[in-house]
């Protein structure tokens, strides 16, 4: 069994005589007897078998092999100091973990902007960001195996906040032979191969399907398909924009500009209230789901 011949205490004082260039000042910054320090440095070096220190003067000068061990000393105390910080933070409430699902079908440029922001504040809360389709959401949701959940749909018995709305259009590659089309109407539509973002088990509610469909389950595998002039799609306006002004994809021209419209609502599962780290994070998601909302209602 492995047995250290030093201490994190050690390694501070350690660390101290070389930051304050001797012994002298390093007892006067904390407030410990000279002597107490050469102690503890002596008996460090005796332990590993190593001088870390040469004094020359009233001076105290690192050996070669000082400074190796300075390099990584710092890091252990460094990582010390987080043990003993987040154990703080998790006796005052604050959650080691947040778990979060995102349906496969909703644009997420909100919740990363929530995410970045979060991130300097997280405290050591860990993010679980998972894609789900609308029968994992809900499973999940029935399970309270998630903090947020982010859904097309509210869910009875469980608190559901309207975060906005999510425009889909019809794209396909720049190839297929809807492109060519000025005007596209449902009768176009109708016999080409449509590629459904879902799980296949959901009903559309008013959203009439082409007779010839693939169940994509992620919107990476739709995407790609989609560049390779497979069917065509609809898809949420913000994910598709930027192919579409990069030529990737191309969006049809609807008759009657018919466009598909869905919410995307932020669902709390759990039956308790949510802790500090969930509650920073969702004031975080509802004022970038408020500032997209405005971006995307301005002319």
């Amino acid at each position: 069994m492995f047995r250290p011949k030093s201490t994190v205490e050690q390694w501070r004082i350690f660390q101290a005589v070389v930051d304050c260039g001797g012994y002298a000042q390093a007892a006067e910054k904390l407030n410990k007897s000279q002597s107490s320090l050469n102690h503890a440095v002596a008996k460090l070096q005796q332990g590993l078998g190593l001088s870390l220190l040469e004094v020359k003067g009233r001076k105290a000068f690192l050996t070669p092999e000082g400074e190796v061990f300075l390099r990584r000393s710092r890091k252990l105390t460094q990582d010390m100091e987080d043990l003993e910080q987040l154990a703080d933070v998790l006796a005052s409430g604050w959650e080691p973990i947040l778990r979060i699902v995102v349906e496969a079908s909703l644009p997420r440029q909100p919740l990363y902007q929530a995410l970045s922001d979060f991130a300097p504040r997280s405290r050591g809360c860990r993010i679980h960001l998972v894609e789900a389709q609308p029968a994992g959401c809900r499973a999940v949701v029935a399970k309270q195996a998630a903090d947020l959940v982010f859904a097309c749909s509210a869910f009875p018995g469980v608190t559901s906040l309207p975060l906005a709305t999510t425009t889909y259009v019809p794209v396909c590659a720049p190839t297929h032979a809807l492109a060519r089309f000025s005007e596209v109407t449902p009768h176009e539509l109708e016999p080409e191969l449509e590629l459904v973002l879902a799980d296949g088990s959901e009903q559309e509610e008013g959203w009439a399907r082409a007779e010839q469909r693939w169940i994509i389950n992620h919107l990476h595998d739709t995407l790609s398909l989609l560049r390779r002039g497979v069917g065509f799609a609809w898809l949420p306006l913000d994910v598709v924009a930027p192919l579409v002004d990069n030529g990737s994809l191309q969006r049809l021209p609807m008759a009657n500009q018919a466009l598909r419209k869905r919410f995307t609502h932020l669902v709390l599962p759990r039956a308790a209230p949510p802790g500090p780290a969930a509650s920073l994070l969702l004031t975080l998601t509802r004022h970038h789901y408020g500032d997209h909302e405005s971006a995307a209602a301005m002319p």
